[in-house]
């Protein structure tokens, strides 16, 4: 059944999803409605992105799930050998639209919500999360029809490097607007589509460029998942090549601190350390160990990870401008006698809400493909 531009698929028995990387995408959208919804002005700082140069749980969030992305991408054009098609082809550019379309719904519906305009569709801002998401999967997709892995692997070094340099060469690190993210953003899109929250966009148009590397690295990891090999052989590789490129990146953010707002190339290296760690640890408790029960949890939210996102955001707009959310945040603010504890309870409160949207979803193996 289609629907507004997704498809809603009833899987069948015979199809096999890896439990890991449902799981640990799962952790990310889960994570990232928490700390997407603080209910009060008041949130603990692991919960907030660092307000510059720095590293927070809160900044590990998106490049988890784009190195997720990147490892999905490769499993799932393998099964097509890589081989360019016409319907191929069409795939990836009906989700990239797709997913466009929706992060300016998005928008759009926040516009409604707070502002009650609903005909402005000319003060829309055209970056975002999901354009983000949309623009990393369309690039990384095209060139592994057409290049090799080592040659996809060379090119996300070069991204990182040429990035690397127009920072250190165009104030990249000035929390401003002579920042060359900002001035980029600035010369290529109309003032009224423009981030207007900070001087610089987090998910501006420059800054595209390394989360690009950071998804093909993702896929580059996918490849070794896709390898006829041990289990033991492949977690081996994750942690080996997780632990040189934490040590690498933290080596690069001497001349290049890490940044999640302009997502610096020692970020975005340090980040896809972790996730390969992460990604190991999960799946040897999971596919070794079989603590499967344990994490059931998460995998509600990794079989339909975009549009539950999609909902949260949805409902955050709703719940903030109605002033439900006060409300809600107001009632925990007694019990809990702590601001930043009643935060919390407020955004776990709506990720449960989402759980019990994901769960039924799940055990029918329905799966909202976006």
């Amino acid at each position: 059944m289609k629907k507004a531009g997704t498809t809603t698929v009833k899987a069948k028995s015979s199809g096999k999803r890896i439990a890991a990387l449902d799981v640990m995408r799962g952790m990310t959208i889960a994570l990232m409605i928490v700390v997407n919804n603080a209910g009060g002005p008041e949130s603990y700082a692991q919960l907030q992105h660092s307000d510059w140069n720095g590293l927070t749980l809160c900044d590990l969030v998106f490049p988890f799930f784009l190195f997720i992305m990147g490892v999905t991408t490769y499993l799932s054009l393998s099964k097509s050998k890589f081989k360019p098609s016409g319907p191929l082809f069409g795939k990836i550019f009906k989700r990239t639209a797709v997913i466009l379309l929706i992060c300016w719904a998005l928008h759009w519906f926040d516009n409604v919500c707070y502002e009650g305009k609903w005909l402005d569709f000319g003060h829309l801002r055209l970056t975002g999360v999901l354009t983000r998401i949309a623009l990393c999967y369309c690039i990384v997709s095209l060139l592994a029809l057409w290049l090799s892995l080592r040659q996809m692997a060379v090119i996300s070094a070069v991204l990182l490097l040429v990035y690397g340099a127009l920072l250190i060469e165009f104030h990249g690190y000035n929390n401003d607007t002579s920042n060359v993210n900002a001035v980029v953003d600035r010369f290529l899109l109309s003032p009224d589509f423009l981030y207007t929250r900070r001087p610089v966009d987090p998910e501006g148009i420059l800054s595209t460029i390394p989360a690009v590397a950071h998804t093909i690295i993702g896929f580059c990891c996918g490849y070794v998942l896709k390898q006829r090999r041990s289990l033991d052989s492949k977690l081996l590789w994750l942690y080996v090549f997780g632990t040189t490129m934490i040590i690498g990146g933290l080596l690069i953010s001497i001349p290049l601190p890490l940044n999640k707002r302009i997502w610096s190339p020692s970020y975005a290296v340090v980040c896809c350390g972790i996730a390969a760690m992460l990604l190991a640890t999960l799946s040897y408790f999971i596919d070794k160990k079989g603590y499967h029960t344990e994490f059931r949890f998460f995998e509600w939210f990794g079989v339909n990870p975009l549009f539950l996102y999609v909902l949260a955001e949805a409902l955050s707009a709703v719940l903030g401008s109605t002033g439900a959310g006060d409300a809600i945040y107001n009632a925990f603010l007694p019990v809990t006698y702590d601001p930043y504890m009643a935060s919390t309870c407020y955004s776990v409160s709506l990720c449960l809400f989402v759980a019990a949207v994901a769960y039924p979803l799940y055990r029918k193996r329905i799966y909202i493909k976006i």
